[in-house]
């Protein structure tokens, strides 16, 4: 098999081995005995072969050591030479998205709470409205619609799906894993795998990345990965800080299997310390007094704890950080991205983002008038709303960034 070298710089980086990019193993055999005035075994030209391998290799190291690109390069260089085939990527496919069928606009909380000066909250949180889960209606249940549109919308049959990725922090039950309620309902073949990832706004991500390692690895060809939450049954109707920001939501992704790289550069963060500042500390096997407690004084009854101060503080630092660690291992600077896609959290928050990454307002988007903050579903929501509005298009650079509670956080380059 052929050697494919993905990049210019890789071109430039491998130039010694360029010989390697047609017939293969053959070719090299051909070429390293071409001045041999002896007839070689078998067993001796497996030998050199074999020789000839390693050297190349251990060239490419030390000339290039720690160079992500190159550790890519090097597993596909290897498999090559030995007649394996090539390792694939992984893309992002069509996008289907879920809303319960409950509105709560901005209207209705000024009615109950005049005292809250909604305008004022409404221009710093960027949010007019929320979709909120009736009582019976559950995080799988909007997983199941949105993965159900998806099936229908784009003609995929749920039997060719390898493996099932389900991002919630709502989930129906402690246990059995909402995942495998969802692989029976939808219908899965018995035979693929289906997992629960316990993350909030940064669990697209790592979704990504998880799919991006089974499709590399040849464990799969076709994943789905859903975001899926029910967020408001956490907050309590008298709480002025929560109640006008999260919504409920549910998002299926295709991730397929691609010979060329489309993701790229992933790198994640976490930081335990910050686990008192987005918290929901009942429900759980932690006894009441032993749980951990909120960062600050509680103000409302909602089950769910937030200190959106100390989440900024905490974003404002770690994401530019990120983002630089990102650029620097693909190799790109921030011009040469197009869009910067972030969780949608706050109109505030993501302001201070564009002011700390110096970026206009047009490569950072902000979609979260009609929408709400959906927790992990926010990106894959984007996503989709710009690929609608003409935005995204085939041959750009994005970022994709997730962040938020554990604290935890994520990024990579997407390629389109």
């Amino acid at each position: 098999m052929g050697i494919i070298l993905p990049s210019r710089r890789q071109k430039q980086v491998f130039r010694p081995v360029g010989i390697l990019r047609k017939p293969g193993w053959a070719r090299l055999l051909r070429l390293s005995l071409s001045g041999f005035p002896f007839r070689a075994s078998p067993a001796s030209i497996l030998t050199l072969f074999l020789r000839v391998k390693h050297c190349l290799l251990t060239a490419i190291d030390h000339f290039h050591p720690n160079d992500p690109l190159v550790t890519d390069y090097r597993l596909r260089f290897s498999n090559s030479l030995s007649g394996s085939p090539a390792v694939p990527y992984a893309q992002i496919g069509p996008i289907a998205v879920h809303f319960p069928s409950q509105i709560e606009t901005a209207d209705v909380w000024a009615a109950e709470h005049p005292e809250w000066h909604v305008p004022a909250l409404m221009e710093k949180t960027g949010i007019e409205l929320r979709y909120i889960a009736a009582p019976d209606e559950t995080a799988s249940d909007l997983a199941f619609q949105a993965c159900k549109k998806l099936f229908d919308q784009h003609n995929i049959d749920p039997g060719t799906i390898d493996f099932l990725l389900l991002c919630t922090q709502s989930p129906d039950y402690p246990l059995p894993t909402t995942a495998c309620l969802l692989q029976d309902r939808i219908g899965m073949r018995t035979s693929s795998g289906a997992l629960d990832i316990n993350l909030g706004c940064s669990g697209f991500v790592y979704g990504l990345g998880l799919a991006e390692g089974l499709i590399a690895s040849g464990q799969c060809k076709r994943i789905l990965l859903v975001t899926a939450e029910t967020y408001t049954k956490y907050v309590d109707q008298d709480d002025r800080a929560l109640r006008p920001i999260f919504s409920d939501a549910a998002a299926a992704t295709l991730i397929e299997s691609s010979s060329s790289p489309s993701l790229l550069g992933f790198e994640f963060g976490t930081d335990g310390k910050g686990a008192n500042t987005l918290i929901v500390n009942d429900g759980g096997a932690r006894l009441a007094e032993q749980a951990i407690k909120p960062n600050r004084r509680r103000r409302w009854s909602s089950r769910l704890y937030m200190d959106g101060q100390s989440l900024m503080d905490f974003t404002v630092v770690a994401i530019p950080d990120l983002i630089r660690s990102i650029l620097t291992k693909s190799q790109l600077t921030l011009p040469e991205i197009d869009q910067l896609l972030m969780h949608q959290a706050t109109r505030k928050m993501l302001e201070m983002l564009q002011q700390a990454l110096h970026v206009d307002s047009s490569r950072l988007p902000i979609r979260l008038a009609n929408r709400g903050n959906t927790v992990s579903s926010t990106l894959p929501i984007l996503i989709d709303d710009l690929r609608c509005e003409g935005v995204i298009r085939a041959g750009q650079k994005h970022l994709l960034i997730g962040f938020g509670v554990g604290w935890s956080w994520a990024g990579c380059v997407w390629k389109t």
